[in-house]
């Protein structure tokens, strides 16, 4: 998503109040509002396409979680993002439905979608966000291939990046030591989710 620093040094909780009072939507990044522009129709079609699946295999696991587009996820004490979809335990916003969606505990699964302003985000400082915060799967999902050679390989390529926690730090290798990196018509394999039947074509594309 395209962002443009408007507002320096708020606390989490003015956040919130400042969120409640405004029907645009920002991020706060160590305590400076962040704007998030409207995303494109692919990225919004890639965003229902996850949110449609992760919200089919909860149901079909009978797990008590929902996934959502673009709530908020508190990362620090003053920081809390937007990811595109992510899939939140029902437990924890029950009680506070009324209020803000912004989730004060770590999500099951983020995913965030890159766009040219945010590729170095998604792949560097949110990831370490969500690393610190323990999230047990981060989806990167990067359909021009905009990553640095370091996170999505060479030649560069359109690729869907799922990291998982393993003794408290991400990585893209499964248990067998295979890559988590998806291209083309290689099937998405998430370690919360073994049976989604996607391909990372399928994923980067926005439709089965």
């Amino acid at each position: 998503m395209t962002q443009t620093a408007v507002k320096p040094k708020l606390t989490f909780e003015e956040y919130i109040d400042f969120c409640a009072q405004t029907e645009e939507r920002y991020e706060l990044v160590r305590g400076e509002l962040v704007k998030v522009t409207p995303p494109t129709w692919l990225h919004m079609r890639i965003a229902r396409l996850l949110e449609q699946t992760f919200n089919a295999e909860i149901e079909r696991l009978q797990y008590d979680w929902e996934a959502f587009r673009e709530p908020g996820q508190r990362t620090e004490a003053d920081s809390s993002r937007l990811p595109d979809v992510m899939v939140v335990p029902l437990a924890e916003i029950e009680p506070v439905l009324n209020q803000t969606a912004v989730l004060t505990v770590p999500a099951p699964i983020v995913v965030e979608i890159v766009s040219p302003s945010s590729a170095t985000q998604d792949y560097k400082g949110k990831l370490k966000e969500y690393e610190a915060l323990q999230v047990i799967e981060y989806w990167v999902v990067d359909p021009e291939g905009l990553g640095a050679a370091k996170y999505i390989g060479f030649p560069k390529q359109p690729t869907v990046s799922i990291y998982r926690l393993v003794a408290g730090k991400y990585t893209l290798l499964d248990e067998r030591g295979k890559s988590r990196l998806f291209r083309g018509g290689d099937r998405i394999k998430s370690p919360t989710f073994p049976a989604i039947d996607l391909t990372a074509e399928q994923v980067l594309r926005g439709t089965r």
